[in-house]
């Protein structure tokens, strides 16, 4: 399974710039990392490419970019390196991650994602987490999750699918205030609707799966008080009647097949999402989606669609919302609205429902 496939041997190897930057990405996305990427595809060097953010070792954003050959990676490279170098000379992060609450924050993390792991290689002396330079970039190898994504061809899906992502993050970023909390959770939420309602239409099961999705989370760290569920509850009567109807409105347009009613860039990420959900069926029919189990002793071929579009349901709205630079925590949260809501709101004909 961690074998690439024939296609991909063709294509130069996917090289990964680790740009450690302590302080909001929006900038460095914006300013940096997408017009390197506009120059990169219009000069035809690379046909592939996507960010995630990250937190080992400090707040960093991965960028991963795909050469078209082999002989294209030297100067791949050399672009990548020149901009970051460049933009963290002219904007640096000022905050310093090595005091405070957010190194707290990260040790947290740190211990619940390695509990029994080897940790030696992220560690120091005094057993806690390393922290790379601020303002400072690396190479590093590109591991993709073949057991999470189903294998070589849920893997080529996963990365056709990140490009689409990370454009719509990085457009919305230079274009929208994502920097106002009620901004982003709203920006997300929608994107959340749009997406998990193309990948599972009917309003039981999409429900079950949503607080399935926040249970995962509140599970995930436990004792830590970091996912709550009282607190969600206190903000559920103010945010909830325009939340069902704008659930209702995308719902309605997807199952009509009317999504241009949708605001514009809604509209293109439905059209993106059932594209990658009929993809993704037609891999799982062929036999072509192989997971990971979930205690890591065997892979498990998966063909049912039913099956397989759940197991990838996840993974993609994390990494959106990864992009967006929303926090597991609103994540969770999120979810947690967006199941009530469709549990509690009235079932109303969806036809009936303008957006």
């Amino acid at each position: 399974m961690t074998e690439p496939t024939d296609l991909t041997r063709t294509r130069g190897a996917w090289q990964a710039l680790h740009i450690f930057y302590a302080a909001n990405p929006q900038p460095l996305l914006v300013k940096c990392v997408r017009p390197l990427i506009d120059g990169l595809t219009a000069d035809g060097l690379i046909d592939g490419h996507f960010f995630i953010n990250y937190w080992l070792e400090g707040p960093h954003v991965r960028l991963r970019l795909r050469p078209v050959t082999p002989a294209a990676e030297a100067e791949v490279r050399r672009r990548a390196e020149e901009s970051v170098a460049a933009f963290l000379t002219a904007r640096p992060a000022l905050y310093e991650v090595d005091s405070g609450f957010l190194n707290e924050f990260y040790n947290t993390l740190f211990d619940i994602e390695f509990p029994d792991g080897d940790r030696g290689a992220f560690t120091g002396p005094d057993g806690r987490m390393n922290l790379r330079p601020n303002n400072s970039y690396s190479r590093e190898p590109y591991e993709p999750e073949y057991g999470k994504y189903g294998g070589p061809l849920g893997i080529e899906l996963a990365e056709w699918h990140f490009a689409h992502s990370s454009d719509l993050v990085m457009d919305a970023l230079g274009r929208m205030n994502l920097h106002l909390r009620t901004v982003l959770l709203g920006t997300s939420a929608q994107l959340m609707m749009v997406m998990a309602a193309t990948f599972l239409p009917d309003r039981e099961e999409l429900a079950d799966y949503l607080d399935s999705y926040y249970e995962f989370w509140h599970k995930a760290f436990p004792g830590t008080g970091f996912i709550g569920s009282t607190e969600y509850d206190r903000s559920y009567a103010d945010t909830a009647p325009g939340l069902a109807r704008r659930f209702a409105a995308v719902r309605a347009a997807l199952s009509s097949g009317e999504t241009g009613r949708l605001p514009e860039f809604l509209a293109g990420w439905a059209g993106h999402c059932r594209e990658l959900r009929d993809r993704a069926q037609a891999l799982a029919r062929s036999g072509n989606l192989v997971f990971r189990s979930w205690d890591g002793t065997r892979d498990e071929p998966v063909t049912d669609p039913a099956e397989a579009l759940p197991r990838l349901l996840s993974p993609y709205l994390h990494m959106t919302n990864n992009r967006l630079h929303v926090t597991i925590r609103d994540e969770a949260y999120l979810a947690h609205l967006l199941g009530r809501v469709l549990r509690e709101a009235p079932a109303q004909p969806e036809h009936e429902v303008a957006p």
